[in-house]
């Protein structure tokens, strides 16, 4: 047995210095194989902050410029414009049915491919329309607590004599907490 130590505190160090510098080599040959997932974590974090601080910075202060202003009433637009566009075809359709009837034929002309593309078009910019508002309207809900230990109510949530295991548990529970005499 004398041996064995002597060979591994030759090897290792006195004092486990030599243990801690061999985990830190077999670490890092580890890590040429599989990248260490916490730093690549903490990696990640610091490059989403460093983009957040800068396009929060982006938006510190509010213009209120012309172009701007021209630039938030576009904004606005596509969506009345859209609701009285569709109502504007009935309309179209009721003063002019052949007029209409061909500008119909050639909608149908249109390949399936650019409808696909139309429809992600529109459903993307309502959709972050409505992720935008969704943001800036919810409340923000309180963290939650835990509720301390004293308000938890003891006891089974089944009757002991359904569950044996648990009667078991119970009254092995009951003699651990019961007084004894020293």
């Amino acid at each position: 047995m004398g041996v064995i130590r002597s060979a591994v505190s030759a090897l290792l160090g006195q004092g486990g210095a030599g243990v801690a510098a061999l985990g830190r080599s077999v670490s890092g040959v580890a890590e040429v194989f599989r990248p260490n997932a916490t730093r690549r974590m903490e990696l990640g974090h610091d490059a989403w902050m460093a983009a957040h601080a800068s396009h929060a910075a982006e938006f510190e202060h509010a213009r209120t410029g012309r172009f701007d202003a021209f630039v938030n009433a576009l904004n606005r637009l596509p969506r009345p414009l859209l609701a009285l566009g569709t109502l504007g075809l009935f309309v179209h359709a009721m003063a002019d049915p052949v007029g209409f009837a061909a500008r119909m034929r050639g909608l149908d002309t249109v390949p399936e491919p650019l409808w696909w593309l139309l429809g992600a078009v529109v459903a993307f910019y309502f959709g972050a329309r409505e992720a935008h508002h969704l943001r800036l309207t919810r409340p923000l809900a309180p963290p939650p607590h835990p509720r301390p230990a004293a308000t938890v109510a003891p006891g089974p949530a089944t009757p002991a004599h359904d569950n044996p295991a648990l009667a078991e548990w119970h009254s092995a529970a009951a003699r651990a907490e019961a007084p004894r005499d020293p």
